[in-house]
């Protein structure tokens, strides 16, 4: 007999409690429409991991630089 654990967490979108379950397959989201919500901030870049901004100049030297 399996027992299957699950935690109990926050949906990062909307807060809603969720179970954390393999059969979820949405998680941590609680919904796909949340899981697209997170996505769409992400593409317009109103979420974003820190670091430092990079200046002009270095931006354009890596583009010009051959992918090996």
């Amino acid at each position: 007999m399996f027992i299957e654990k699950s935690f109990i967490i926050s949906c990062p979108t909307c807060q809603k409690s969720v179970a954390w379950k393999q059969d979820n397959d949405f998680k941590p989201f609680c919904s796909k429409r949340c899981k697209l919500i997170d996505l769409g901030e992400w593409a317009s870049e109103s979420h974003r991991i820190a670091g430092q901004e990079l200046d002009p100049e270095t931006v354009e030297q890596f583009a010009k630089k051959p992918i090996d």
